[in-house]
């Protein structure tokens, strides 16, 4: 049985969603599928229609997590072979400026999401079963123009590099491509760096 933590990263439209179902149903026969989008507008209804369609019943349980997502990774790990976390970068905002989201300083702010988040990692590893995160790559254009996007943005990256820190296996996607990022990775050698310090 795959235990891995994976994490699959990417622009919007790169076909992360897509890459992260079929890696999911790749490894189990019954898959869960936990969502943590809440939906506001037709916009957002549209998106999830549209993730839900790809989804059979024959093959996906389904959960909602907007919140408290730790509980439910518990619950979604016990009736699948594998889960699907989609995604983080939703999951942040709900806990940045949702009904939980903590008061107080941006650093503030940043110390409890990344518990929250260290508690989903918790719950991912107990699971014993294949694990997928989803999330988005939001730092790569423009400089946002507003203190509140600005620091969504850095605590997205933060998050980002909390997971994949922990994850077995990281997933660059664009243009439909998936790259096994943590492969080509480089590592700081640590004997290597013990030598320079002499």
């Amino acid at each position: 049985m795959n235990k891995e933590l994976i994490l699959v990263t990417g622009g919007a439209r790169s076909g992360k969603s897509e890459f992260a179902e079929r890696l999911v149903l790749h490894y189990g026969r019954k898959c869960a599928y936990i969502a943590t989008a809440e939906i506001f507008d037709d916009e957002m209804a549209e998106r999830v229609r549209l993730h839900q369609e790809r989804r059979s019943p024959q093959r996906w349980n389904n959960y909602e997590a907007p919140y408290a997502a730790e509980q439910v990774m518990d619950e979604a790990g016990q009736g699948a072979d594998a889960v699907l976390f989609d995604c983080l970068t939703l999951y942040m905002s709900n806990l940045m400026y949702g009904k939980v989201a903590a008061a107080g300083t941006f650093e503030e702010k940043v110390i409890f999401v990344k518990g929250e988040i260290a508690k989903l990692l918790e719950a991912a590893r107990k699971t014993e079963k294949l694990v997928v995160f989803v999330t988005n790559e939001v730092g790569s254009g423009i400089v946002p123009d507003n203190i509140m996007a600005r620091e969504y943005r850095d605590l997205a990256g933060w998050v980002n590099q909390q997971v994949a820190a922990e994850c077995d296996r990281v997933f660059y996607c664009v243009a439909g491509q998936a790259i096994d990022v943590k492969k080509m990775a480089f590592n700081f050698d640590d004997e290597g760096a013990e030598e320079w310090k002499k």
